[in-house]
C-alpha cells in the first residue's frame, strides 16, 4: 500500500471512493461530473491523502488550523474513509499515521477531528491509535438556510 498526496491521476478513483462514502452514509450523492470538480476546485489548503493498493483504496482530507491550545497550528481531518473491501487491514492506520508524521514535519501540534456518537467501532479505532475523547466540545454547523440568513446580516 502507498499513502501519498492525491495527484490528477487518482481523481477518478478518489471519485468512485467517494461515491461509495456517500451510499455508505446513506446521504446524497452528486453525479460523477460533479464529484470531479469539487476535487479539483476545492479550497485552497484543503489537501487529501490517497491510499493505494492496485487503485485508490481510501483518503483523508484535512487542513491546518489555527489557532489551537498555546496558540499552536494544527491540522482538522474533515474527512477519513476506507473502502469498505479494504476495512480491517490497516488503510485507516496508516493514513492516519501519515497525517500524524506530516502534522509533525511542519512543525504543527496536534490533529483534531470529530467522529459519530454512535459508531462504536470508530471510537474503538480512534482510540487504539492514542485518540482522546474531548467531551468539553460540542460540534457546531451552520448551512443551508441559516447559513445563508446569517449572512444577510453581514
Amino acid at each position: 500500500m502507498n499513502i501519498s498526496f492525491l495527484t490528477a491521476t487518482y481523481i477518478g478513483e478518489l471519485a468512485s471512493v467517494i461515491e461509495e462514502m456517500q451510499a455508505y452514509y446513506g446521504v446524497f450523492c452528486p453525479s460523477r461530473d460533479a464529484i470531479v470538480a469539487g476535487i479539483k476546485n476545492r479550497p485552497a489548503g484543503a489537501e487529501i491523502l490517497v491510499a493505494r493498493t492496485e487503485k485508490v483504496v481510501g483518503f483523508a482530507a484535512f487542513s491546518a488550523i489555527y489557532p489551537g491550545p498555546g496558540l499552536q497550528p494544527g491540522f482538522f481531518l474533515k474527512e477519513l474513509y476506507v473502502a469498505n473491501s479494504e476495512r480491517g487491514k490497516q488503510v485507516g492506520e496508516a493514513l492516519m499515521a501519515r497525517l500524524a508524521a506530516i502534522a509533525v514535519e511542519r512543525g504543527l501540534s496536534r490533529v483534531d477531528w470529530t467522529a459519530s456518537r454512535t459508531n462504536e467501532n470508530l471510537h474503538r479505532f480512534y482510540g487504539r491509535l492514542g485518540g482522546e475523547q474531548k467531551d468539553d466540545r460540542i460540534f457546531y454547523r451552520l448551512e443551508g438556510e441559516k447559513l445563508q440568513a446569517l449572512a444577510a446580516r453581514g
